[in-house]
């Protein structure tokens, strides 16, 4: 190896020095459901309301019927302040899994452990600082360790480390599926997310831990039968994942038919809509849903 780019010389700082773009005094406060509820009878029955209502009509289906609600989704669901609405789909029963790439556990591991999240990007660039977060790095070190050790997935050891760090579990959606015992997984691309420059973390019980919950959420697809998948806001790697999960399910010999699968994401991107809405619908049958705007 070159000794001109040696990973173990990095010079890692602390979250302390960091001037981060979202704490928590900017994430969703949830309301009552009965506001909420007056609230979407109020709008008119159009367009991608009558859309959402389409949707929350298949998740009662598909909760009443005991097949996976599955919510995907990237870094910016959580960094943009929704974390509390996922932890509260959780605990009422509106999705049964969940799966994430590298970045929304980051985002969701610095909201939970440290309050604040999202740091100014161009001016780490300036300095070299840019990910070099000695905490993040030591949370998901420590997790991975434990992974590997005892045979876990890399969503589950994280929520888990997350609770045993008495982190704030009311805006993690990590810890909160651990705490309610459905699936968590994470899906990152080698190379992509901060952490993976981190001297101390190993990509080879990175590597494990994915491969654990990849075929986590591959088995959860095959109840998805009159269920519900929906990608918010990953633009490439959750789309791509499921579609070699959906693929690989058949495959193995399961049938799968009437998926209702839904898209949210602020600009309309191709993966999402080929891969997790279009392709599978078209083949298998089902209800595409899309809807464009801020995560928020």
């Amino acid at each position: 190896m070159s000794t001109d780019f040696d990973r173990e010389k990095l010079k890692l700082k602390s979250l302390a020095e960091r001037t981060s773009k979202v704490d928590s005094d900017l994430l969703l406060r949830n309301p009552r459901s009965r506001d909420t509820a007056e609230f979407l009878r109020s709008l008119p029955n159009l367009l991608a309301v009558k859309d959402m209502k389409k949707l929350a009509r298949a998740i009662i289906r598909a909760k009443c019927a005991g097949t996976s609600r599955i919510f995907m989704y990237g870094g910016h669901v959580i960094k943009c302040g929704l974390g509390p609405l996922l932890v509260k789909w959780i605990k009422n029963g509106t999705i049964n899994c969940l799966a994430t790439n590298g970045a929304g556990t980051i985002h969701d591991i610095e909201m939970a452990l440290f309050g604040e999240t999202s740091e100014d990007v161009e001016s780490g660039i300036a300095d070299g600082s840019f990910g070099m977060w000695q905490e993040t790095g030591d949370v998901y070190s420590k997790a991975l360790s434990t992974a590997y050790n005892e045979n876990l997935g890399l969503g589950e050891s994280l929520g888990n480390e997350i609770i045993r760090r008495k982190g704030n579990t009311g805006i993690s959606p990590l810890a909160s599926a651990c705490e309610a015992g459905i699936p968590v997984t994470v899906h990152p691309a080698l190379g992509g997310d901060i952490i993976h420059p981190y001297p101390d973390v190993s990509w080879e019980k990175l590597a494990k831990a994915a491969e654990k919950d990849f075929d986590l959420l591959g088995e959860r697809i095959t109840h998805i039968t009159h269920g519900v998948v929906i990608n918010a806001g990953s633009a490439v790697i959750m789309p791509e994942v499921f579609l070699k999960l959906l693929t690989s399910a058949i495959n193995l010999g399961h049938s799968i038919s009437d998926i209702t699968a839904a898209s949210f994401d602020m600009i309309r991107q191709y993966r999402p809509l080929n891969n997790v809405v279009f392709r599978p619908t078209r083949a298998l049958g089902g209800e595409q849903i899309v809807v464009t705007g801020h995560h928020e």
